[in-house]
């Protein structure tokens, strides 16, 4: 009798013991349904709005002559002399090579010749002592002399074309210049004259900037060699097309250089001074980087909502940052939390 008590005691137990088992699964799988609940993010926001910034870009480049020519006469012939040297100082019209002058002796004394009849005829011509068509034969022959003598004259002296300074001398005094292209310059020429009081750089700007460049605009220029000066320029010429491949335009910087401090080849640092203008402004810290790669993005706030949003930026001015785009006048950035919510995050606001 004992045994039977004890064993449906035990069976009872085992009962009661699957029972509480199987309640408390039941129990744990209800709870693994429930949804998980998310804190609100604490965050702080501003308002962005417009401001006015001096507007500039920056760009790098190296300085090149203000002029430049590789002078050398129309046809191959014997240099007679060479009257410079390389660094030397030459100006506007000073003669700076002289070639082989038979054939221009030939041609002086040719037009002296038709000179003289040609007056003798004008003279007959006043008191219509001579055929037309012989005045006219004359005449011609004499222009045509004049201007033969003026070429050998041009070719056989050749004169600088702007002042400048020698960067190049190629031949010696009773060489034989054979028109072929010089190595080291890829051109034909007896010497090299640059222009160095002034000197300019090209620099390749974005499109959208095309509207905004003028003729004039000043710009500030840096040089390694002086990095503690500042010297002047201003836009001198602005190219018309724009590159299709870069969908940029060249721009001619002009540098004024009467101290002769800057030399062609210096590497420069060049700051276009676009005027004031107006730009949206937030702080540098809202801006968040997409991992792995250059995007950019902030979070905006909308109804206690962290909006993830793309942006594009412009110019770092002091502890902010210039939005070219992706938010407008009146969007209310978060600033500071940005780093621990997501996109569609619950947030709230703090003082």
């Amino acid at each position: 009798m004992n045994t039977i008590k004890i064993l449906n005691l035990s069976l009872a137990l085992g009962l009661v013991i699957a029972g509480t088992s199987c309640s408390q699964k039941k129990d744990a799988a209800a709870l693994a349904k429930l949804p998980e609940v998310k804190v609100a993010a604490s965050v702080k926001t501003m308002v962005a709005k417009t401001e006015t910034i001096d507007r500039y870009i920056d760009f790098t480049s190296s300085l090149i002559p203000f002029e430049e020519v590789h002078l050398a006469p129309s046809a191959p012939g014997r240099i007679e002399k060479i009257n410079v040297e390389i660094g030397n100082n030459v100006s506007k019209g000073q003669v700076v090579a002289l070639m082989d002058r038979t054939n221009l002796e030939q041609a002086k004394i040719n037009l002296m010749k038709l000179e003289t009849d040609f007056k003798r005829l004008e003279t007959l011509k006043q008191s219509n002592s001579i055929a037309d068509q012989q005045y006219d034969q004359i005449k011609s022959a004499y222009d045509i002399a004049k201007t033969s003598y003026q070429f050998l004259l041009d070719n056989t002296q050749l004169k600088a074309p702007f002042s400048g300074v020698i960067s190049g001398k190629y031949f010696e005094d009773g060489e034989i210049y054979s028109g072929a292209p010089i190595a080291t310059i890829g051109k034909a020429a007896i010497v090299s004259i640059i222009q160095i009081n002034q000197l300019k750089a090209l620099i390749n700007i974005a499109s959208n900037y095309y509207t905004m460049v003028k003729v004039g605009m000043k710009v500030d220029i840096k040089s390694e060699n002086y990095p503690d000066q500042i010297f002047a320029g201003d836009v001198y010429r602005i190219y018309p097309t724009i590159d299709n491949a870069t969908k940029t335009f060249t721009v001619e910087v002009k540098i004024a250089n009467s101290s002769l401090k800057l030399r062609p080849g210096m590497f420069s640092k060049i700051q276009l001074n676009l005027g004031q203008g107006s730009a949206i402004l937030v702080p540098n810290i809202a801006i968040v980087k997409q991992t792995g790669t250059n995007d950019m993005y902030v979070f905006l706030n909308k109804n206690n909502v962290a909006i993830k949003t793309p942006v594009k930026t412009g110019r770092l001015i002091d502890d902010k940052i210039e939005v070219t785009e992706g938010i407008a006048e009146g969007d209310e950035v978060v600033v500071v939390g940005q780093n621990k919510i997501e996109n569609q995050a619950a947030i709230i606001i703090k003082n």
